[in-house]
């Protein structure tokens, strides 16, 4: 079955018992056991539910693997992977990752024991940190956030198959519609569902997906012993959104990049990134492992802090909200929002500055879209886009 037919039906038969088209969301915390020790699946919902069961099957089909773990959010799942490490473990990250993972590094993680370096993963040169370092773990995002770096993804794999170190790729900005990483030669593939696999911003819910049995055990025993298990009705809720998927994602890159091309022709703009625009420093890698480019655009402003925060504070169609991958389109302000968690000398040093804003372009009409964005421009000082 292609993609768009496994989202709406793998995972998603009828209900058995009542044959509903739309299985049920199952609001329970405990299940009769037959005998003591002798179940029908199922004993305590921490430890598994029907609904989880049922989505872990969707993502994991739609990923390319053949386990899924669902969990609470994203961060819970990033939890879920982090607890599998011993202190003096070495974490070899990617320099630009979101802001609550560096957070959970510095001041969870770390203090446990665990050692984490970030490395420049976009420089080819710095593969053979890998070899030299031989870490417990790589951890890697593509596209980043919000800088939208395009990673090597098969390259990196290939070189930490050789040392049999374990790769972990953050898949959240692109989706399994448009890259999967497992196929790609890694390890994990690591989502908040929250974000476009859910896409409606009304739940929250995060999965790691991998091929790997032994990585598999050690999630299910993560989700049960540290209680990162999502609610049914959540699941439920990425179940639904997850069957539109492939038409939602469409447009939100034919809306992203359009945008993104107007704002190339704006003198408001240093400069504006989106995957598969021309001028995209990695546009030959990300279009070598992604069929799309996604609906993220970040950009820096021309201006100071007072002129940026009125521009993202004047908009009308965006809302100014942390998150992303809804329907609907929001604007960020990385530098006092989702990645204020980071010390201004660690941010700045991978361009988070004051003038930088990130985009989730929703799937509105998109001259609506450009509209707001010019008359937002033009509120606070600034040289518009339409």
């Amino acid at each position: 079955m292609k993609f768009e037919t496994r989202a709406i039906h793998v995972g998603q038969e009828p209900d058995e018992q009542t044959g509903a088209v739309m299985p049920p969301i199952y609001a329970t915390s405990t299940f009769a056991q037959i005998r003591p020790g002798e179940t029908r699946g199922y004993d305590y919902t921490r430890s598994g539910n029907p609904n989880f069961t049922r989505l872990g099957q969707t993502l994991a089909s739609l990923e390319g693997g053949g386990h899924a773990t669902v969990f609470g959010n994203g961060m819970a799942a990033i939890t879920a992977v982090l607890s599998t490490l011993s202190s003096g473990d070495l974490v070899l990250a990617e320099e630009n990752v979101y802001g609550c993972t560096f957070r959970i590094f510095a001041q969870v993680f770390e203090k446990f024991g665990l050692r984490v370096r970030y490395v420049d993963f976009a420089d080819p040169g710095q593969y053979g940190t890998i070899a030299e370092e031989r870490p417990a773990l790589v951890w890697l995002e593509s596209p980043t956030n919000p800088m939208l770096k395009i990673l090597d993804i098969a390259a990196i794999s290939a070189e930490a198959e050789k040392v049999g170190v374990p790769v972990l790729v953050d898949n959240t900005f692109a989706s399994p519609c448009f890259q999967r990483p497992l196929e790609l030669g890694a390890t994990l593939s690591l989502s908040s569902t929250t974000k476009y696999v859910n896409g409606h911003s009304d739940c929250l819910g995060g999965v790691v997906v991998t091929n790997d049995p032994a990585w598999q055990d050690k999630m299910i025993f993560a989700q049960k012993a540290v209680g990162l298990n999502p609610s049914p009705f959540d699941t439920w809720l990425v179940q639904r959104g997850v069957k539109t998927l492939s038409l939602r994602m469409n447009q939100h890159h034919a809306n992203a990049l359009a945008i993104a091309e107007r704002f190339e022709a704006c003198a408001a703009v240093k400069w504006v990134r989106h995957p598969f625009l021309a001028s995209h420093p990695h546009v030959e890698v990300a279009k070598k492992q992604m069929s799309g480019g996604s609906g993220i655009v970040t950009l820096e402003l021309d201006a100071d802090l007072e002129a940026t925060t009125a521009f993202v504070s004047g908009l009308e169609i965006f809302a100014l909200a942390e998150s992303l991958g809804g329907i609907e389109s929001l604007i960020d302000h990385p530098a006092s929002m989702t990645h204020a968690s980071i010390p201004r000398p660690e941010r700045e040093k991978v361009g988070i500055y004051d003038g930088l804003v990130r985009l989730s372009v929703g799937i509105e009409h998109v001259e609506d879209l450009i509209a707001d964005l010019d008359q937002a421009l033009r509120g606070a000082g600034l040289s518009g886009i339409a």
